[in-house]
């Protein structure tokens, strides 16, 4: 399984930015897809999951009711929607998964895609 994470940038406080994560070579095992976060120095956070069927997902509290992780299946493609970024949200996300149901720990993904830096300032 591949991923190719884009739509990071540079974006004021208050603004919105949407992520895309495209997943290629699919193994014939249902995956969930989640987004983490990481500033240098620090541990890679959870910030929100979907699981195989995109009905359901789960946030971090500190973007819950601002972002929301969306899937096309079609497309094969699982979408980040921030809303209301605040510069604390400034790092670079990336795009996992992992086969079976949703996790919210980094170590239990297997795939992970390149980061996409987004920055949050005026």
């Amino acid at each position: 399984v591949q991923l190719q994470a884009s739509g990071g940038g540079l974006v004021q406080p208050g603004g919105s930015l949407r992520l895309s994560c495209a997943v290629s070579g699919r193994s014939n095992y249902p995956y969930a897809t989640g987004w983490f976060r990481q500033i240098p120095g620090k541990e890679r956070e959870f910030v929100a999951v979907v699981d195989w069927s995109g009905r359901i997902t789960l946030y971090a509290d500190s973007v819950k009711g601002r972002f929301t992780i969306s899937k096309d299946n079609a497309v094969e493609t699982v979408f980040l929607q921030m809303n209301s970024l605040e510069p604390e949200d400034t790092a670079i996300y990336y795009c996992a998964a992992r086969r079976g149901n949703w996790r919210k720990r980094a170590s239990e993904y297997e795939y992970w895609g390149q980061g996409t830096l987004v920055t949050v300032s005026s």
